[in-house]
Order: structure tokens, then sequence, then C-alpha cells
């Protein structure tokens, strides 16, 4: 089974900050990075270095370039990635000192999709295969409706939360991985037990995961509800957290492990991703995890 990313890839440049900066306030940085990032590439970067098979897809412009170096050097396919004359999207972020952040994000490249390449990219996967969304390209209808239209599984991860996901057809997500912000704009709902309740009602085919911050993260599928806490250690830097908790969940249900065992892998995945800087270069590999996880034992 092979998985599908149609995904950003945004050259992320991040600055360490004592607080987040306030309306109308100039604050002194106390450093800046530049690393590769955008949910769609992390996500893919988690799913290879989770031992998953994951192709790539997008666009990028010629200041991008290090995105087709860094897929070969994790092991993601990139053939489907494609270099056209428009800046590569990119994003400021701020990390304050308790490992919080926030992003302002400019699509660029990323929202140059069109209908033909979509079409392109999907003629080379099959019914059963797994497509994995975010919402920072463009075309999400169109690129939902014509994999459903092949069979495909569509994996969901509904953010940043906007109109473009309204005008999306969500009863045919398989899978749906979303924080409690994301699963509040869709459901109404503020509490997790009811946010997955009226998730189940909306969408009952298919399978959720409900992330939770400090209190972990949440399963639900038809009756089955799994509860999974966080491995808590001092973090440095959130931005990746979600992205490597989302890769490594599809890399375990491509293995067929119970779920259990695929929530407590990719919580501890996240837990070590969170004690490094940056995005890409955060994600661990499976057998740090593997190794991680005999330790917690």
């Amino acid at each position: 089974m092979k998985v599908l990313t149609i995904g950003s890839m945004n050259i992320d440049h991040v600055y360490s900050v004592d607080h987040i900066v306030q309306p109308g306030e100039t604050l002194t940085t106390g450093g800046m990075n530049i690393f590769l990032g955008g949910k769609g590439i992390n996500q893919s970067m988690a799913l290879a270095k989770a031992g998953a098979e994951v192709y790539h897809s997008g666009m990028i412009g010629e200041d991008g370039k290090m995105f087709l170096d860094a897929c070969k050097k994790y092991g993601v396919n990139s053939d489907f990635i494609r270099i056209i004359d428009e800046k590569t999207g990119h994003t400021v972020i701020q990390v304050d000192k308790n490992a919080q952040n926030c992003i302002l994000l400019y699509g660029g490249a990323n929202q140059c999709l069109s209908e033909e390449f979509v079409d392109d990219v999907l003629s080379n996967f099959e019914k059963d295969d797994i497509l994995l969304l975010q919402n920072e390209v463009n075309l999400l209808p169109y690129i939902i409706d014509k994999a459903y239209e092949k069979g495909m599984q569509i994996a969901l991860n509904p953010s940043p939360f906007d109109d473009k996901l309204l005008a999306c057809n969500l009863s045919k997500i398989s899978i749906f991985l979303l924080n409690e912000i994301e699963g509040w704009q869709i459901s109404g709902e503020k509490e997790p037990d009811a946010i997955l309740d009226t998730l189940q009602k909306l969408y009952p085919k298919a399978k959720i995961v409900l992330t939770l911050g400090k209190d972990g993260a949440v399963y639900a599928y038809e009756n089955e509800r799994l509860k999974q806490p966080i491995f808590e250690v001092k973090a440095v830097d959130t931005t990746a957290a979600g992205d490597t908790f989302t890769g490594y969940f599809l890399a375990g249900l491509i293995d067929k492990m119970p779920v259990a065992d695929i929530l407590r892998m990719s919580a501890k995945a996240s837990s070590i991703a969170v004690t490094r800087n940056g995005a890409v270069e955060s994600i661990p590999y499976r057998d740090e995890v593997e190794n991680e996880l005999k330790y917690s034992e």
C-alpha cells in the first residue's frame, strides 16, 4: 500500500522570542534559524521515517530545490514535485520560552496546483492507496472528489481551518486527524467527548484521531474509543508535534498494528520531536522511537 501526500512545502523562518509579539510591539529575537517545513512535507517525512512508502506531490519555486535533496535524504519519493515560476511557500514562526509558537504563512507555489496536475499525479495510484491531505494547498475539494472516485482512502488533517474546507465534501474522508481547535471548528463542540460524538454522527464511516495537547489523544471508530496520554518531556519546539503524530499513526495503520500500539508509538514519536528545534529535522526515525518505547515500559 502506497501513501501519496499532496501537500505544502514551506521554508520556515523560526525566531526565538521571550514571548509572542503583541500588537504594536517591537521585539528583539534571541535567534533565527531557517528550516524546511510545511504540514504536507512534515507529514511525508514522518511517514518515511516511520517506515512507510510515501510519495510527496506539490509545487516549489527555484528557491525551494533543497526540498528535493531532503526527500532523497529521508526516503520520500519526489517524482511528483514540480518546480514552477513562483516563490516557494514560506512561514515566519515565533517560538517562545515555553516552546509555544505562532505562525504566519505565505502560500506561494503551494497555491498553484492545477486540475491537470492533480489528475496526472492521481493516475499513478490505485484503489485503497492512502491520500494524505492538509489545507495548505489549493484545489482541496477537487483533489478529494477525484481521489474518492478512484477508491483511495483519504486522510485529512483539516489545518488551517477556513472557508476552503467548508467547500469540501467531508463525508468522503476515511480518516480525520485533528486537534481540539479544529474539532471545535468542524463540530461546534469544545469538550473532547462532545467533539467525537458529533463527528461520529456526521461522518460515521470515518476513523477519528483527536489530539489534545498535554491531555494526549483519543481515537474513535464505530463503538471503539481509546485514549493515549502524552510522554512528558521538556519541550523545546512544538512545531512538528502534530505532523509527527499523523505520520506515525498512518504508518502504524499500514503495518496493521493494534490501534492502542499505534497511538503509543505516535505519542512517543511526538514527544521526541518536541525536544528538538525545527520541523523536518526534529522528526525521529522509527528505530529510535521503538528503542525509547522499550525504556518506557
